[in-house]
């Protein structure tokens, strides 16, 4: 038996789910749209469950990439945050989960607006980026969408009526209904 090449791998699909307000409602705090806390705070948006189920029928990974900076700033303990991606993990068929807890000024690689956790994700998993998708509520989701070469899907919120995203869709069904009907990822 011979080890397969990198060459010989077969590349395969993906759909990168930011976490806030896609997989899960926001919170807001004093006017401003941020992360569940706390387990209690973290609420599944409706359909999600049913979205991925129809993705991983189809043979997509589902990996989930999320800016968790409130950790470095002191708001949110680790241990807080691994308690909510344990519940993520557990209620949804999602492959990998992918976070950066830096901030702005820490300069990584992996802070989304940056690709890095689309870039490792696709290393690890053999992802064909081309043939993947982003789903975000962010302009940052979209910008780390194309930086990686993915398609970018923006679910509409308030929050992002700025956004020049190509695409827009209501929610996250309105998303999966498009990633399935679509010939690949690239260029949406």
């Amino acid at each position: 038996m011979t080890t397969a090449t990198a060459r010989e791998i077969t590349k395969r699909r993906a759909v990168f789910f930011d976490r806030d307000g896609v997989i899960n409602a926001v919170v807001i705090r004093d006017g401003k749209v941020t992360s569940p806390r706390s387990l209690r705070e973290y609420m599944i948006v409706p359909d999600v469950r049913e979205c991925m189920r129809r993705l991983k029928e189809t043979q997509f990974l589902i990996i989930v990439i999320t800016n968790q900076p409130e950790v470095s700033r002191g708001l949110l303990r680790q241990e807080k945050l691994d308690e909510i991606h344990g519940h993520l993990s557990k209620e949804l068929p999602v492959d990998a989960i992918y976070c950066c807890l830096h901030d702005d000024h820490h300069a990584c690689a992996c802070r989304k607006p940056k690709p890095g956790m689309i870039l490792d994700a696709a290393n690890r998993w053999h992802i064909d980026l081309k043939q993947s998708f982003v789903v975000g509520d962010t302009e940052k989701d979209m910008q780390a969408a194309r930086a990686a070469g993915c398609a970018s899907i923006l679910i509409e919120a308030e929050y992002n009526a700025g956004s020049n995203s190509t695409l827009r869709v209501k929610n996250i069904s309105e998303a999966v209904e498009y990633i399935l009907n679509s010939d690949g990822g690239g260029d949406a």
